[in-house]
């Protein structure tokens, strides 16, 4: 079925319909965003057309992303209600094609097309997303990510001479620099071992490199020294990151940010969701086919149509709710990342096949 001519008919509805849908949604969604933008910079001199506009086109490929489920429900759902009321599925259907084969086009579709959102979009998406976030930053000068103006700047590192807890009161570069710098270390048995405070701290190859320092060890004067290093396994692209929102972090970057961030103590679990919702995303893109091919492909003339696609609409409003939820409770770490990837694609899909089984075979 997926390489006859018929197939090909339908896969190339679906792809033209769908990627219209999202491409008008994109043009939507930059529109709304740079009259937003336009509002809230109103009283910034510096803010120029050409760099709110840049600002908005940021933003599009991050919101697009989100949207793009949707956009593939929507897509199928229109396809073949325009091939039903043209009456092509009823030819179809008196040469004998089947539901199935209906689908299997669309389905096929939606896989390569979630396949090349996780490899190829998600890289754009995440790296227009931190350019956003820089000029958002400049737009309304906005604190460096990861600085609390209540609590500072915070730190955890785990190294084979034991943890520390780094603690500053501003940061610059987003972490790369530090300013009032206290540090409690641990040994490896979790026994506290001393509190450092410095001046300032500078991120370098393998260390921190700490300026006007007082060390402070129990049973023990306090000593002074004007450069202090301590070691360390981060980088300051981890740094940098541990501080961004997962959508700022690359597909291809994920796994490996996961594992340097597990053996540094660092929270990770936002991370692991990003990367198991990106591997799901191809079949979370078929289960949304699956669902609009169960109330989509009635015929016009048995009726109910309107009521059908509603339900299709409620139900992947109840699939993202859904999503959402299992997204908080796994951030929150009361859910495996796993689980609160697949969780919403392995529904739907049932939902969407037990549906169509009902309808095709009673």
């Amino acid at each position: 079925m997926f390489t006859t001519t018929l197939a090909r008919y339908f896969a190339r509805k679906f792809v033209v319909t769908t990627l219209a849908i999202f491409v008008g949604l994109s043009l939507l969604i930059l529109l709304i965003d740079y009259i937003e933008l336009t509002r809230r910079t109103a009283d910034n001199p510096a803010a120029t057309a050409a760099l709110v506009a840049a600002t908005s086109l940021y933003h599009v490929p991050q919101i697009s992303e989100r949207l793009m489920p949707f956009c593939i429900m929507i897509g199928a759902m229109t396809t073949y209600l325009t091939l039903s009321r043209r009456l092509e599925l009823v030819v179809a259907r008196a040469a004998g094609i089947s539901a199935w084969q209906f689908l299997a086009p669309a389905l096929g579709s939606a896989i390569l097309l979630g396949g090349l959102a996780t490899v190829a979009f998600n890289p754009l998406s995440a790296s227009f997303q931190a350019s956003a976030k820089r000029n958002e930053a400049f737009l309304f000068n906005e604190q460096p990510q990861g600085f609390d103006a209540a609590t500072g700047f915070w730190i955890h590192q785990v190294t084979l001479e034991g943890e520390a807890i780094i603690n500053a009161a501003h940061s610059h570069q987003q972490g790369i620099r530090l300013g009032g710098v206290t540090i409690f270390r641990f040994e490896p048995n979790g026994q506290f071992k001393e509190r450092i405070e410095a001046r300032e701290a500078a991120l370098e190859p393998d260390r921190w490199r700490l300026t006007g320092v007082r060390r402070f060890v129990p049973n023990a004067a306090p000593a002074s020294d004007e450069t202090y290093f301590l070691s360390t396994n981060l980088t300051k692209t981890q740094v940098m990151d541990s501080f961004a929102t997962p959508e700022t972090v690359s597909f291809w970057n994920l796994s490996e940010y996961i594992s340097t961030a597990q053996r540094a103590g660092l929270a990770a679990a936002g991370y692991r969701l990003q990367y198991h919702k990106l591997l799901a995303l191809p079949f979370m893109l078929a289960a949304m086919v699956m669902l609009a091919g169960a109330v989509s492909l009635r015929f016009f003339r048995f009726g109910g149509v309107q009521k059908m696609v509603l339900s299709g609409v409620g139900a992947g409003f109840l699939l993202y709710v859904l999503s959402k939820v299992t997204e908080d409770l796994s951030t929150a770490e009361l859910m495996h990342p796993l689980v609160g990837a697949w969780l919403p694609v392995c529904v739907g899909g049932l939902v969407g096949l037990m549906a169509l089984l009902y309808q095709e075979d009673g």
